[in-house]
């Protein structure tokens, strides 16, 4: 038995104590135990603000990692989880079914694009990744060509931590070059190299093209990230690029997978980041933001075609399973957060909070250590020329009353949707203030 007290129930823990249990005993993501970076304790939080256990509070830039689109404590989605488990937290999705999941899977049909009229509930990101993949796999087995079971992916790309998803991440930029040799050696096609507003010329697609000329016979499908690279390298692309790469999809016979766990639920401007181009993928991932960050649940949807296809296929039915598939819980709160979602003039809010980022970090783009500023939807990017030491810059921001969280040479932020003008005026002013002390880019 170990003599450390337990943290549940009265225990009362300090700042210093709990950080010192969390050296000890919790491995956090992409972090080492001998050379820890510094760690900060939640006490609590609330709308779009974080509350230290030593009393400092912090404007959180990052939505918990892109998720908390309502903020915090949102009385609605604490509401429908309080609701909810009063009922059931969790019963067996196989051959049972709750009104949560049945109500979310409608809900989430009727938001998509059109062609997608069948839902599978999943834990994680990640996961909504390897079940695209094992659907495209599975739906050509069915379709009797077996052979074609690979799937194209686009550099600077990623998919989630998972073994199939670190396979269509890039394979030297995307964090899991490690693993390579332990990995399915997928097809990768350049990164799309125009922005968002480049104006079209045939050549951003031909490599593009080449690839699924030279591969479609092996090919389930081509997987991306609609308009917005998101962990490979915040990269936004023209819509007319994933209407190219639609079009030549059906042209060679390949399935389109749209990754849509960052970019789902009007981060980019618009309620799902196809619509730009006005595309339909043959399945689509989405998490993240679906609960609004209450808790874990993602999504993988498809259409008729794929789902027919497997169920006449070999199996007769869909080979995966997760124990907390259509959790009640998360579905529930789900299904508030999109109603919430919906129920508001989102469009013009995305709108105003795009304008305060691209006015706010304009100035950064006279600093000669800064590469690019770029803006989309509630996305704000400020891309440095060389990477950042993010233990020294992240102290700088906690300084500032701001929580972001760089990578690389990315210092970004995607901020909650009710963040108020004037805490979006006090995020961009602290990014500013900071990438303006060039000390602190100095290796």
């Amino acid at each position: 038995m170990s003599d450390t007290p337990s943290i549940l129930g009265d225990t009362k823990h300090t700042a210093e104590s709990i950080t010192e249990l969390d050296r000890q005993y919790v491995w956090h993501p992409y972090a080492s135990f001998i050379d820890a970076p510094p760690i900060y304790a939640v006490e609590s939080a609330s709308g779009c603000t974080l509350t230290l256990t030593d009393g400092r509070q912090l404007l959180d830039g990052m939505s918990s990692w892109w998720c908390t689109i309502h903020g915090y404590n949102h009385p609605t989605l604490n509401a429908a989880a309080k609701q909810q488990i009063d009922k059931m937290s969790h019963v067996m999705f196989g051959g049972l079914t709750h009104q949560p999941a049945a109500e979310l899977a409608q809900l989430l049909v009727e938001i998509t694009p059109p062609n997608l009229s069948k839902v599978f509930f999943s834990d994680s990101g990640s996961v909504a990744v390897e079940v695209a993949m094992k659907m495209a796999v599975q739906y050509w087995h069915s379709q009797a060509q077996p052979h074609k079971n690979k799937l194209l992916s686009l550099r600077s790309g990623y998919h989630g931590d998972t073994i199939g998803a670190m396979s269509v991440c890039d394979p030297v930029t995307g964090m899991h070059h490690l693993f390579k040799d332990s990995l399915t050696q997928q097809h990768f096609t350049e990164a799309p190299i125009a922005g968002f507003d480049t104006p079209w010329k045939a050549e951003y697609i031909q490599d593009f093209e080449q690839q699924l000329s030279s591969h479609h016979h092996e090919l389930a499908a081509v997987i991306l990230e609609p308009i917005v690279q998101g962990a490979g390298g915040m990269r936004f692309y023209p819509p007319e690029y994933l209407r190219q790469a639609r079009k030549l999809c059906d042209q060679y016979k390949v399935l389109l997978i749209a990754d849509e766990i960052a970019t789902g639920f009007g981060r980019t401007g618009k309620l799902f980041a196809c619509e730009h181009a006005d595309v339909e993928p043959d399945i689509l991932c989405l998490g993240k933001a679906l609960t609004g960050g209450t808790m874990t649940m993602a999504a993988t949807l498809c259409s008729d075609k794929i789902s027919d296809g497997i169920c006449r296929g070999e199996a007769g039915v869909f080979m995966h399973g997760p124990t907390f598939m259509g959790n009640p819980l998360a579905a529930a709160t789900a299904l508030a957060s999109t109603r919430l979602l919906l129920s508001d003039d989102w469009q013009s809010n995305i709108q105003r909070i795009h304008r305060q980022l691209s006015e706010g970090l304009s100035p950064c783009k006279d600093y000669s250590h800064v590469q690019e500023v770029r803006c989309l939807g509630a996305i704000g990017v400020v891309e440095m020329q060389q990477p950042v030491d993010m233990a020294k810059i992240q102290e700088a921001f906690i300084k500032q009353g701001v929580w972001i969280r760089p990578f690389g040479k990315l210092v970004y932020v995607m901020p909650p949707y009710v963040m108020s003008d004037d805490e979006l005026k006090q995020l961009t002013q602290a990014m500013v203030a900071v990438l303006a002390d060039e000390s602190l880019f100095q290796s």
